[in-house]
């Protein structure tokens, strides 16, 4: 990415998403654009309509925390949108180049780390901030085997969700889980804006997918470690999971999640019959 233009659009579009009412300004008079005004942020933030409109313009660095954070209490930024922000500050200051010389980008997982995912009894996979599926459990693959159905042999959940079919019957609620991929992908593009990988990614999918290119366009962020998901497996039906999210400290950019039934539920019902499936299909393959 191009780190100023990257932060014009992004200072730009938290601008737009405030109106004067939530900033507790008056509205009288014509408004030529969305949101707040330049000069309005300023004042927010307490600082000249002169040094703001640089801080747009893309110029951040050198530019002190105790700044960074008047803009984020006047765009009302929340803790995914602060933090983007500081990376992107850091990002100008040249001070995220050391780390990601150090960042080895995984496509693969160490044996011991599978092991100890075939040992979780719920479903349990491992990814990266680029949404690759890179490991999962007997019981993860086959709630996911519609994302391991990808004919590259490179399951990706943005790929699965803008390129196939399948992921609108999958995802019983489409648009929240494409909003929250396309945050997901915008969030590991201000981690690690030089990622060749999910360059050519977010160039695939904007190619090739609308309903992408125009989401990625809004610059929306997203932090997340734990909530409910919903699918709908096309062997056992609804799925309503908790999951936990969560940083692997010995493998810098790969995330483990695993879910979890309501004990006694539907959704336990079903996952034990999707673990009969899915041994059955094991069998199956090893015949």
């Amino acid at each position: 990415m191009n780190n100023r233009a990257e932060v014009h659009d992004f200072l730009t579009s938290r601008r737009a998403k405030i109106t004067p009412e939530q900033a507790g300004l008056p509205t009288a008079g014509q408004r030529r654009v969305p949101g707040l005004r330049r000069s309005e942020v300023a004042a927010l933030a307490g600082m000249s309509v002169e040094y703001y409109a640089k801080l747009e313009r893309g110029s951040l660095a050198g530019v002190s925390a105790g700044v960074l954070e008047a803009v984020a209490r006047a765009l009302r930024l929340d803790d995914a949108e602060r933090a983007h922000l500081i990376r992107l500050a850091q990002e100008a200051n040249g001070s995220s180049a050391l780390l990601r010389r150090n960042r080895v980008k995984q496509t693969t997982v160490r044996p011991s780390l599978q092991w100890t995912l075939d040992t979780i009894t719920a479903p349990a996979i491992v990814g990266n901030h680029r949404q690759d599926l890179l490991a999962a459990n007997l019981l993860g693959r086959a709630m996911y085997s519609d994302v391991y159905a990808d004919p590259s042999g490179r399951p990706n959940f943005g790929r699965f969700i803008f390129l196939d079919a399948a992921a609108r019957r999958f995802y019983p609620d489409w648009n929240l889980a494409a909003d929250m991929t396309v945050a997901n992908l915008r969030t590991a593009a201000g981690v690690d804006p030089h990622d060749k990988g999910l360059h050519d990614l977010v160039g695939e999918l904007s190619t090739r997918s609308d309903d992408f290119r125009r989401r990625w366009g809004s610059h929306n962020v997203r932090i997340h470690g734990s909530g409910v998901k919903t699918f709908h497996h096309h062997v056992v039906g609804r799925l309503e999971l908790s999951y936990e999210s969560m940083e692997l400290i010995a493998e810098p950019g790969l995330v483990l999640t695993i879910y979890a039934a309501e004990p006694e539920s539907p959704t336990a019902e079903a996952l034990t019959l999707l673990a009969s499936w899915a041994a059955t299909d094991l069998a199956s393959a090893e015949r």
